[in-house]
C-alpha cells in the first residue's frame, strides 16, 4: 500500500509540466497528498516565490481512470466558466487531459481556503448552507451547455444489501425500472456532496460556518436539479444517519431552489441515486474513514443505505 509520504511525491514529468505554469522566479517546494478523493490523486504544492513568500496550487492527477481527459476537460470548462459568479470553485491554473506532457492527465489549480468537514457536529447549521449553495450552482447559466446528464445504474444492476426490506428494495427497484420523468434542465455539480464543499469553521463565536468554495467539477452535466439534490441527500444520509438525507430535500426547496412538481418525481430521482449507491459502498466508505469517521464501516453504511431507502419508500405520496 502506498504510504502518505509516496503519495505526496509528484511525478517527474508532472512536476516538470508545474514548474512551466509558475510565475518566473517560482518553484515546488513542498507537496502533500490530500486525502477524500475516490477517484483522483491531490496533492496540495506549496510554491515559493523568488522574494520568499509562498502560496498553495492544487494537482488532480487521475492515474489508471478511463475516460479521465473527458472529466478533465470538463472541469477545466467548470472552473474558467464559474470565474465571476457567485460560485467560489478553484481557479483553473493549466490542464494536460490526454496526459501528453505529464505521466498520467492532470489538471493544476488554485487552492481555495477551508477544509470538508464530514462530522455530526455542527451539522444543523451546516445543512442550509449546503442547500444555498446548491442553489447558486443551479441558478448558473453557461454560455455553453454542459453534456446531457448519465446514469449508469439500471434495474438490473443494483445490489441488495444483505438482510435489508426486501419489498422495499424491490418496489425501489420498480420505480427506476420505468421512464425517467421529464425536467427542466439545470447546470449541474453532479456530485454535489459535503466531502466536496470547503468550510471556514470558527473554534468559538457567533460567527458560525460559512462555506469557502465548492471543488470537484469533473461531472458538470445538464439535467434535472433533483439529481444534484438527490445526491447530496444519499451522502447525507449515509454520512450522518437517514433523517438527514430525508430532510435535505425540504432544507433546498426552504433555500429557493426548484425541485420537480410532483411526489411521484422526486422520489424518482432520489430512489435512482440512493440505489446507485448500492454498487460501491465500500469504495464510497473508504475516503470517510480515512478522514476519521473510522465507525463508518461498510455494513453500518450498507444498514443505513437500507433504512434510507425503506423510509423514502414509506414516504408518504
Amino acid at each position: 500500500m502506498t504510504n502518505h509520504a509516496e503519495a505526496a511525491v509528484v511525478r517527474p514529468l508532472t512536476l516538470a509540466w508545474v514548474g512551466r505554469h509558475l510565475a518566473d522566479g517560482e518553484q515546488v517546494v513542498g507537496s502533500e497528498a490530500l486525502h477524500g478523493g475516490i477517484t483522483a490523486e491531490m496533492r496540495r504544492l506549496t510554491v515559493r516565490a523568488r522574494g520568499g513568500g509562498t502560496r498553495n496550487l492544487v494537482l488532480r492527477t487521475f492515474v489508471g481512470v478511463q475516460d479521465a481527459g473527458d472529466g478533465l476537460e470538463r472541469e477545466a470548462g467548470a472552473l474558467t466558466m464559474l470565474a465571476g459568479t457567485g460560485v467560489t470553485a478553484p481557479g483553473l491554473v493549466a490542464v494536460d487531459p490526454a496526459g501528453a506532457q505529464c505521466e498520467y492527465p492532470s489538471l493544476l489549480m488554485t487552492h481555495l481556503a477551508g477544509r470538508t468537514v464530514l462530522e455530526d457536529e455542527g451539522l444543523e447549521a451546516r445543512v442550509p448552507l449546503l442547500a444555498r449553495q446548491l442553489v447558486a450552482i443551479h441558478a448558473s447559466r453557461p454560455a455553453e451547455r454542459p453534456p446531457e446528464y448519465t446514469t449508469l445504474t439500471t434495474a438490473d444492476t443494483v445490489v441488495t444489501p444483505e438482510g435489508a426490506d426486501a419489498a422495499a428494495w424491490a418496489a425501489a427497484i420498480e420505480v427506476i425500472r420505468g421512464p425517467a420523468p421529464s425536467y427542466e434542465g439545470r447546470f449541474l455539480h453532479r456530485d454535489f456532496h459535503p466531502g466536496n464543499v470547503l468550510f471556514e469553521v470558527p473554534p468559538t463565536g457567533p460567527a458560525g460556518p460559512r462555506i469557502t468554495g465548492v471543488v470537484d467539477w469533473t461531472g458538470i452535466s445538464w439535467g434535472p436539479a433533483d439529481l444534484d439534490v438527490a445526491h447530496c441527500s444519499t451522502n447525507l444520509a449515509l454520512l450522518h444517519g437517514p433523517e438527514w438525507g430525508l430532510r435535505f430535500s425540504e432544507t433546498y426547496e426552504e433555500a429557493g431552489g426548484t425541485p420537480a412538481a410532483t411526489a411521484s418525481e422526486r422520489l424518482y430521482w432520489r430512489v435512482r441515486d440512493a440505489l446507485a449507491f448500492s454498487e460501491e459502498l465500500e469504495l464510497v466508505s473508504q475516503p470517510w474513514r480515512e478522514a476519521g469517521r473510522t465507525e463508518l464501516t461498510t455494513r453500518t453504511v450498507e444498514q443505513r443505505l437500507d433504512v434510507y431507502v425503506t423510509a423514502l419508500m414509506d414516504a408518504p405520496g
